[in-house]
């Protein structure tokens, strides 16, 4: 299952997409408001993940198989979580 952003409308079964208001149609409940928020929560983590990558440039040239490059990408996040505790106070 894939969390996208609503430019991904009727994309397919595995890709989860916020509730959109329409103009015709009343406003969005509060069990759909709900359901946006959480959804908002989960994809917001993957957004600083991907900031955090862009922010250390190392992927705009890495040039790997995937399976070599998972163990990249998880040692900049340990030491960018590392660098985030040692600078937070």
């Amino acid at each position: 299952m894939t969390f996208a952003d609503k430019g991904y409308q009727d994309a397919g079964v595995t890709i989860r997409t916020p509730f959109r208001h329409h103009r015709h149609r009343p406003q969005l409940s509060r069990g759909q408001k709900a359901v946006n928020r959480a959804h908002a929560r989960i994809r917001a983590f993957g957004e600083r993940v991907v900031a955090t990558l862009k922010a250390w440039k190392l992927l705009s040239e890495l040039r790997c198989c995937p399976h070599r490059a998972t163990p990249i990408v998880q040692a900049i996040l340990v030491l960018q979580a590392f660098e985030d505790d040692r600078y937070s106070g």
